[in-house]
């Protein structure tokens, strides 16, 4: 065995050193305004909310997993066709460990603490419930950080952000960027466009949130000026939701809808079997059927007071997959709302062709139609 010199002792001895040495933490601001120190990448996530994958999986790509080591239950229940998108690719998460929703406590603290997390991301609405619960002092004893992040309650101020964060705690900061640069290169091919066109008349917009999924359902349903309340308004239109709501959603009477008289109306839909009690929802969502949607659309079209709306009878109603309110893919759904809006200034545009380069740029999954659907095949 040859001898160690000095030399190469006092180099091994500063290897040795480095190795030693614990990670520095990174100062991050979360979408609640604190201020988090957290070693940089993650090692142990886990994700408060199953449909942030969609970002995360643009993030991290065919590594999306690989330090998920739990999930919430949402998913399946809210987004079934994306939940079997990601299974196609993804098989081991048929056995990643779910758990319940902070906010309605269905969440078990101490399951979740049994995963030995280091980070949990947690949605913005769920505040208010963690704090009650002592959610961030229990993870902190066990040395793990709550993150909130936010798509849904106040985009203009959070997505940026929430998007950088997650890039931080996947390890991929550079991706994050350029899915960032990338929204805001497909909002601007419609604001652009609008902006050239400051005189144009914007129709009035009625978009019903979520209808079908439980019985003896009260219309009506709708979203204030945010999420996608801003996303008509971004598309060109006007929001009838927002003269009436200032936040994130409201009810509005029937007779009001009546007398409002929209030129469009816009349902939110996607595959709620797993939740709901009725099943009379619009089922769209990757590789939806959109024939059998497009039936659906029909049959919510012949309640009250839609049925007496003269948008309705002109055709002029649509369904748009409900989970772009929860993510940055927001453009898709602006892009759309253009087409429905504006067919003649956006008839170059293609939504379908955008969320597919999306896929194709960023996303693990494949692309599959199925996220838009109008009760005229003249309309999609």
């Amino acid at each position: 065995m040859p001898m160690l010199t000095v030399k190469t002792l006092a180099k091994l001895a500063a290897l040795l050193a480095l190795l030693a040495t614990p990670a520095l933490a990174e100062q991050i601001t979360d979408a609640a305004g604190r201020t988090v120190d957290i070693d940089m990448p993650a090692k142990r996530v886990l994700v408060g909310e199953a449909r942030q994958v969609s970002v995360i999986s643009a993030l991290a790509g065919k590594h999306a997993f690989d330090t998920i080591v739990g999930w919430r239950d949402d998913l399946m229940t809210k987004d079934l066709d994306t939940y079997r998108n990601y299974l196609e690719v993804f098989p081991q998460i048929a056995d990643l460990p779910r758990f319940g929703y902070v906010g309605n406590g269905t969440f078990s603290v101490e399951a979740a603490i049994a995963l030995k997390p280091d980070v949990m991301t947690l949605n913005l609405e769920s505040q208010k419930a963690a704090e009650e619960s002592g959610l961030e002092e229990k993870l902190a004893a066990v040395g793990a950080k709550l993150v909130y992040i936010d798509f849904r309650v106040d985009p203009d101020a959070n997505m940026e952000n929430s998007i950088s964060v997650l890039g931080k705690l996947f390890g991929n900061e550079k991706t994050a960027d350029e899915l960032i640069a990338y929204r805001r290169q497909q909002l601007a091919r419609v604001a652009d466009v609008l902006a050239a066109h400051p005189g144009m008349r914007e129709p009035k917009v009625y978009i019903e949130r979520a209808p079908g999924i439980v019985g003896d359902e009260v219309c009506c349903q709708t979203f204030g000026p945010v999420n996608f309340g801003k996303m008509i308004a971004l598309g060109g239109g006007h929001n009838i939701g927002s003269d009436f709501f200032d936040k994130f959603s409201g009810e509005l009477n029937a007779e009001q809808l009546i007398v409002s008289n929209p030129d469009i109306v816009v349902v939110t839909g996607a595959n709620w079997s797993r939740q709901s009690d009725v099943n009379k929802f619009v089922s769209i969502g990757p590789g939806a059927d959109l024939d059998a949607a497009r039936a659906q659309l029909q049959a919510l079209m012949e309640r009250r007071p839609f049925n007496a709306l003269p948008a309705v009878k002109a055709g002029k109603a649509h369904a748009i997959w409900h989970q772009f309110y929860g993510t940055p893919y927001d453009f898709v759904a602006v892009q759309q709302f253009a087409k429905w809006f504006h067919p003649d200034l956006f008839a170059d545009l293609d939504p379908e062709d955008t969320f597919r380069e999306l896929h194709d740029t960023f996303l693990p999954v494949p692309y599959k139609t199925g996220y838009f659907v109008s009760l005229t095949t003249e309309s999609n």
